[in-house]
């Protein structure tokens, strides 16, 4: 896996090819080395990224979003409008640190 360190978030990137394995590794990774981080998602290499592909991350997504903490994927094959609305796809990863920082101004301000 490769890691990517920001000021206020984590990206996570598979350096493999197989999702499911990666969405596995994710699940057993995220609750317990990245508590107390946002981790955004790199998925930009699948690009026939499908929505059972997807919701392997759901779990891990509800879950670390509990502990007030952002959990971002980025891709852009899927298409957004049948991402569930639990979770937060976004085409870049411009994109994903925009909403990691609007996500901590609301937590901030108590929303």
């Amino acid at each position: 896996m490769k890691i990517e360190n920001h000021p206020n978030y984590v990206v996570l990137e598979d350096e493999k090819e197989d999702i499911i394995d990666f969405a596995s590794f994710i699940e057993n990774q995220v609750p317990s080395k990245y508590k107390g981080q946002n981790v955004v998602l790199n998925l930009l290499k699948y690009d026939k990224l499908e929505l059972p592909h997807l919701l392997q991350f759901l779990k891990t997504s509800n879950l670390h979003r509990k502990t007030k903490q952002s959990f971002v994927i980025v891709n852009n094959a899927i298409d957004f409008d049948d991402v569930p609305f639990e979770m937060i796809v976004v085409p870049t990863l411009q994109e994903a640190g925009d909403i990691v920082e609007m996500e901590e101004i609301e937590r901030d301000l108590g929303f």
